[in-house]
């Protein structure tokens, strides 16, 4: 095994080892996935390494061991690369072998060139994964990763801050002198690309604050970049994510801990620019179509940083408070779960007390505020979706600040979140589904590409007269599909593809919904407070945070758990169901106390 190398700040080195001492056998490839799984079983190992959420990029030194949590918003093409190639000394003619797995350029030492012919050389596939950080993730999630977070890390001395800090229209607008450049890299004139690796002959790399200026540049681009993330508001990067291993096993909207080697070199993006210039002389028809295509497949690396996944894993949940499986019995029997079941009782009596202080002294109201927030959908049955309980809490005051206080307090306690307002304007307006961008070739993003367990309120109460348009009718049809079915149906033009999710619905408004809800609650306040922001504000700051973060854990715990419903219960769960249906009395009482079931 390779000793004496810093796995965390010189990865490849690690890799490099491996291969030397394995060649073109594939052991070597399992052999590095070992290695590195091990060195993250080490204690606290996975709080050393350096996060794309809280780290920012100029602070993370080039080909270092990275990690990202992030959704993966689109799936590109799989790509060919050179898995392993041979250079050639042009002076004493001496080959060497090199590996091209969690690499983007293929780098050649001084005098030596690459053989494309050589009989050792070998070509292998990766998939492509444009992730995106996990959208609508609450800030007490972010800063709790944040305080975690043990990584050292200072700025890069290959990678300049400067260069981060400017604007993107600065960097576009920058005169950079292009022809002059070219020339002083005229190594990189022969440089071509096979199968997804680019390599050059100059062992120098480009990365200078010109050739950052370059690559902007040479997209000649009339707008700012889209990182198409699916929620307005949100920051944090977006990744070019390579992956290498089981890239089955994951699939669009899947939430991933990701663990890799950070690619951010500019010459990407000048190789990508010399091959749409190419591609327009070979067929000028076709430029302006592949320009876009590789515009967006190919972004500069300072702006969309690429990793080379070497771990991947697909998390349960976000809330940082838990261990990431919570179906895993190592994970059931660890001291933070085990011992947090006896506190289920008390914990849940204190929940419902501050829920009931929230919904302004409404405590029946507040129970079910607490069903709906651990509600999941934990199969299906045919199409129809099973443990889903979207609420509509009617009767909330128009005009008032109250919906969007609750909801405040709902992102205090729930890892992932969205507010939508529903007025004429936003639904009219807003993009809800995703939809294939042929000419670009990717997935727009939409409002509903949310992950699973995302809270998602809708606020009614904002709701004025006004007309629908064509694009507001599809957008309501939008939200009653994902309440009823818990799926979105993706727009491919040709054809539409369900999406299956797991999204909590809560509906706010002021009379019955207009849209479809599993029950019906109408808020009963036992109290006016004259100030509604004041009164939230010292709800919110009477709770210590060690009871909040119980809360936290009470509620995505739930969520999980193991349960078992006899078929004793079921039948007069189900016997009740049906006669609350049927009895016209049993409907009138619930009436009366705000309550109604569909």
């Amino acid at each position: 095994m390779p000793c004496g190398e810093d796995w965390l700040s010189h990865p490849l080195g690690i890799v490099q080892g491996f291969f030397a001492q394995n060649g073109v056998n594939p052991d070597w490839e399992k052999k590095v996935i070992e290695y590195f799984k091990e060195k993250l079983k080490e204690n606290n190992a996975p709080k050393w390494v350096p996060s794309l959420n809280e780290v920012p990029l100029h602070y993370l030194k080039p080909n270092s061991f990275v990690k990202f949590r992030c959704m993966i918003q689109d799936m590109f093409d799989p790509e060919f690369y050179m898995g392993v190639y041979e250079t050639v000394n042009q002076n004493t003619k001496a080959r060497v072998l090199h590996f091209g797995k969690y690499r983007d350029v293929a780098e050649c030492g001084p005098q030596q060139e690459l053989d494309l012919s050589s009989p050792r050389s070998t070509t292998a596939e990766r998939q492509t994964f444009y992730c995106v950080p996990v959208p609508g993730e609450s800030s007490w999630v972010k800063e709790a990763y944040v305080n975690a977070n043990q990584a050292r890390v200072s700025p890069s001395t290959s990678y300049t801050p400067s260069r981060h800090k400017r604007s993107y229209e600065d960097d576009e607008e920058m005169d950079l002198q292009p022809s002059k450049q070219k020339d002083q890299h005229a190594g990189a004139q022969h440089a071509g690309g096979l199968g997804g690796l680019h390599w050059c002959g100059e062992p120098k790399r480009l990365e200078t604050e010109a050739s950052t200026g370059q690559q902007l540049n040479s997209l000649n681009l009339s707008s700012p970049f889209d990182l198409n993330f699916p929620l307005p508001g949100e920051k944090g990067p977006a990744c070019l994510v390579k992956v290498y291993e089981d890239w089955d096993c994951f699939k669009v909207n899947d939430v991933l801990e990701l663990y890799g080697v950070l690619s951010v070199d500019p010459v990407l993006s000048i190789l990508n620019n010399e091959e749409r210039e190419a591609s327009a002389l070979l067929d000028p028809m076709e430029c302006t179509d592949m320009a876009e295509e590789q515009r967006v497949h190919s972004p500069p690396a300072s702006l969309v940083p690429r990793i080379h996944v070497i771990l991947a894993q697909k998390l349960q949940h976000i809330n940082p408070l838990l261990p990431t499986c919570l179906n895993k019995e190592e994970s059931r029997t660890c001291k933070v779960v085990s011992g947090f079941m006896s506190e289920l009782s008390p914990v849940r009596a204190e929940l419902l007390g501050f829920l009931t202080h929230a919904l302004l002294g409404d405590s029946l109201a507040a129970e079910y505020l607490i069903l709906h927030l651990i509600s999941t959908v934990y199969t299906r049955r045919d199409v129809l979706p099973l443990g889903k309980f979207t609420v509509n809490l009617s009767g909330c005051p128009q005009n008032s600040t109250f919906t969007e206080h609750l909801y405040r307090i709902i992102q205090h306690l729930v890892p992932a979140s969205f507010r939508l307002q529903m007025t004429i304007e936003n639904m009219n307006q807003l993009k809800f589904i995703p939809h294939k961008d042929y000419t670009a070739n990717r997935l727009v993003s939409g409002l509903l590409q949310l992950p699973n367990n995302t809270s998602l309120v809708i606020d009614e109460t904002l709701l004025e007269q006004g007309q629908l348009d064509t694009s507001g009718v599809h957008n309501v049809t939008a939200l009653s599909n994902l309440i009823t079915w818990q799926k979105v149906d993706y727009d491919f033009s040709y054809h539409q593809m369900e999406f299956p999710c797991n999204i909590n619905v809560l509906i706010t408004s002021e009379g019955r919904s207009l849209l479809p809800a599993d029950c019906q609650i109408h808020l009963q306040p036992q109290l006016i407070p004259p100030n509604m922001e004041e009164y939230m504000n010292s709800l919110l700051s009477a709770v210590l945070p060690s009871v909040l973060n119980k809360f936290r854990i009470y509620l995505t715990l739930l969520r999980f758990l193991d349960y078992n419903i006899s078929d004793d219960i079921t039948k007069v769960c189900t016997i009740a169901r049906h006669h609350a249906v049927e009895d016209a009395g049993f409907c009138a009482w619930h009436s009366q106390t705000g309550l109604s079931c569909m």
